[in-house]
């Protein structure tokens, strides 16, 4: 994946609660396509009118936020069912960090194995965000070296990564990559097993029978 050190755009606001995976990528829409294609489809039940038209009211459509890369959420984004294609389908469209109270469990951990940094924040911390965003017309810059976010006004908030997804994206690794780079010390122990457990390394061996 790519890795994440720092971006730099406007934080559109979009607070709306419980956006769910159903409603940020529709499960059809993932039946076909490239991943690359699925920005187009991202939150289109919000982004679009049922006659296909652009909803000018939908923040992501306003000039002032057009292919931001930063989206300030409500509570509980990406709640639902475990669909990775949810954040693909976000990374398309051209975000790469998103700003919430909370997040769904699942859509949480599929950030981290794809390159999106996912921000949580109190709720109070995340309305003062929103108002800024509302306010100024400059960016937001999001630092992951440093776990800092800086406001237009130059405001910073620092916000926590655990250390093993924070090492994920600021090396692009996910974690079948980052496993691998401890390949000679899994080979090691294999070396060490194979004496110690041969019956184990058995070909076709059976531990049922």
């Amino acid at each position: 994946m790519t890795p994440f050190t720092t971006v730099s755009g406007r934080a559109a606001p979009l607070m709306k609660t419980n956006i769910d995976t159903d409603v940020i990528i529709r499960i059809e829409r993932l039946t076909s396509g490239e991943r690359g294609e699925l920005g187009t489809y991202a939150l289109e039940a919000l982004r679009y009118k049922p006659d296909g038209s652009e909803n000018p009211d939908f923040v992501l459509n306003q000039p002032k936020y057009w292919q931001a890369p930063i989206l300030i959420a409500g509570s509980n984004f990406g709640c639902g069912s475990s669909r990775e294609g949810a954040v693909w389908a976000l990374m398309a469209m051209g975000l790469r960090c998103i700003i919430a109270e909370s997040f769904g469990d699942i859509f949480l951990g599929n950030c981290f194995q794809n390159g999106l940094l996912p921000i949580r924040f109190p709720a109070t911390a995340v309305q003062s965000l929103v108002d800024e965003s509302l306010a100024r017309d400059e960016p937001f810059a999001v630092d992951l070296t440093r776990c800092l976010l800086t406001t237009p006004t130059g405001r910073q908030f620092v916000f926590t990564v655990d250390a093993l997804r924070r090492e994920s994206l600021l090396t692009g690794l996910d974690d079948v990559g980052l496993t691998l780079r401890c390949d000679d010390e899994i080979a090691q122990w294999q070396t060490v097993d194979r004496v110690a457990r041969p019956w184990i390394w058995t070909v076709n061996a059976n531990p049922l029978s």
